[in-house]
């Protein structure tokens, strides 16, 4: 048995009817160098249950402490049932592009259920064509709990649950054999939270003694280049109360020709070019609506803290940064350069507080007031009233850049989808996987009802920051 960390619990306290905190994938697999040019589900099933030791993460269930007194605890369910957990599923004709977008949708938008492991994989046949992709693929949506994974541990697992070469690998065996727990009694939990709530003061002491070259950097920051303000943060159609529909899409480019055209403005990172998209396919689509501000909407970034003794671990290290997306600045290059600037300030501000000391902190925040907190401003529909501290979400996770493949299929693509809460109802997770990297949305279905037009608009913007690649007016190259 093991206890969640303050960070990974805030997902449970901060779970809504309408806000199922889970992160899912949406991986499509060319079966063609299959034996037998397609997949069994017994020949799935047997795979997984393979390779199941290897996360250390995927027989665990979750059991809260009595009246959210303490942070809940992990226990390793001895009715697991790897047949609950992998369902096999098929489109009808014609099974393209957006009968695949509902299915995911309506998969994203039901909660877990979290008497049992949190997660859950739909592998899905009847693909038909679609448009970029090989004939004879087959989709796998994988949900899992935030409270157990965030981007960075998804493509860890991603990386365990597969091979580097079509023959299927040896997995190593598990070096003890695996037993479930009984359920720890309401009495137990009762006394453990007892025995934390007097050891916490001194925990709470220690962490604020290690905060204090945090503080006296944050001090010197401050006195030396005091940060502009990326406020005012205008309030848009995407911040206010969700629904629990979802609406999904994405676009995928080549890495390398973002690599080409981010070298333009000197400094300016991946993340950085992504972002400027992601503000350019805000301004087209708010525009198009006339709803266009006229500061530019911000977003959040969450920043991996690991430590390197830390990559590859599961559960929740991240921090969070604000950047502002440009979506005032028509000009492609001025956009970069004002993301670029804007997440250099951003990034100097969170090394100066001291990303991983915030993290930490959320260990010493009580449960059972984080859960109040959430259902009065669910109740209330406080992010109808109050001005948005970010507009949007734009996370940026780098994946393998080689091909991986399951069970010999070779994995063509992979979409990220993340949840969503009350005042952000639009997410673009940005991910990058053998060659390309691709701009996924997840939204609430009634603050973007044409997620057709959000692709497109995704798509512009992206042939709009291509143009930088273009020879310039002096013959120079880029």
């Amino acid at each position: 048995m093991e206890q969640l960390t303050g960070q990974d619990a805030s997902f449970l306290y901060s779970e809504t009817p309408n806000a199922p905190m889970h992160v899912a994938t949406l991986s499509i697999y060319d079966q063609a160098q299959v034996p037998g040019g397609y997949l069994r589900f017994t020949d799935i099933l047997a795979s997984n249950a393979e390779r199941i030791h290897l996360s250390g993460t995927m027989r665990r269930k979750v059991v809260r402490v009595p009246m959210d007194l303490d942070h809940p605890y992990w226990v390793e369910d001895k009715t697991f049932d790897l047949e609950y957990h992998i369902r096999h599923i098929g489109l009808p004709q014609p099974g393209d592009w957006r009968q695949l977008y509902i299915l995911g949708a309506r998969i994203m938008a039901r909660p877990l259920d979290m008497s049992k492991p949190p997660w859950e994989m739909y592998y899905v046949e009847g693909l038909g064509k679609l448009d970029g992709l090989p004939d004879n693929c087959f989709a796998v949506i994988a949900k899992t709990h935030h409270c157990a994974i965030d981007g960075a541990s998804t493509v860890a697992l991603a990386e365990l649950m597969h091979d580097l070469t079509p023959e299927p690998q040896p997995v190593p065996a598990p070096e003890t054999p695996w037993r479930g727990e009984d359920d720890p009694q309401p009495l137990e939990l009762m006394a453990r939270s007892f025995g934390n709530s007097i050891t916490k003061p001194l925990q709470m002491a220690e962490a604020l003694t290690q905060s204090i070259p945090a503080a006296r950097r944050f001090w010197q920051t401050m006195a030396n280049r005091p940060p502009q303000p990326v406020a005012p943060v205008p309030k848009t159609r995407f911040n206010r109360v969700i629904t629990g529909h979802r609406v999904i899409g994405f676009r995928r480019f080549p890495l390398d020709e973002v690599r080409a055209w981010r070298k333009r403005v000197e400094g300016a990172t991946v993340n950085d070019a992504m972002v400027a998209v992601c503000g350019g396919a805000l301004r087209r689509y708010l525009d198009a609506k006339q709803e266009l501000p006229t500061d530019s909407l911000v977003a959040m970034a969450p920043i991996n803290v690991r430590s390197d003794t830390e990559q590859g671990s599961f559960g929740n290290k991240v921090a969070a940064m604000l950047i502002s997306v440009g979506s005032h600045i028509e000009d492609p290059l001025q956009r970069l350069q004002h993301v670029h600037a804007s997440s250099t300030q951003s990034k100097a501000l969170a090394n100066a507080i001291g990303a991983r000391q915030m993290t930490d902190a959320m260990q010493f925040i009580p449960g059972s007031l984080m859960v109040m907190g959430t259902r009065y401003a669910s109740q209330m529909g406080l992010a109808n009233q109050q001005n948005p501290t970010f507009n949007v979400t734009i996370t940026n996770v780098p994946g393998p850049q080689v091909p991986l493949y399951s069970m010999g299929a070779e994995l063509q693509t992979m979409l990220g989808f993340a949840p969503l809460t009350d005042g952000v109802g639009l997410m673009f997770p940005v991910g990058s996987y053998n060659g390309e990297i691709m701009v996924s949305f997840t939204a609430c279905r009634e603050m973007l009802p044409d997620p057709e037009f959000m692709e497109s608009c995704v798509q512009e913007a992206y042939d709009e920051m291509r143009t930088l690649l273009e020879p310039q007016e002096s013959g120079d190259e880029p």
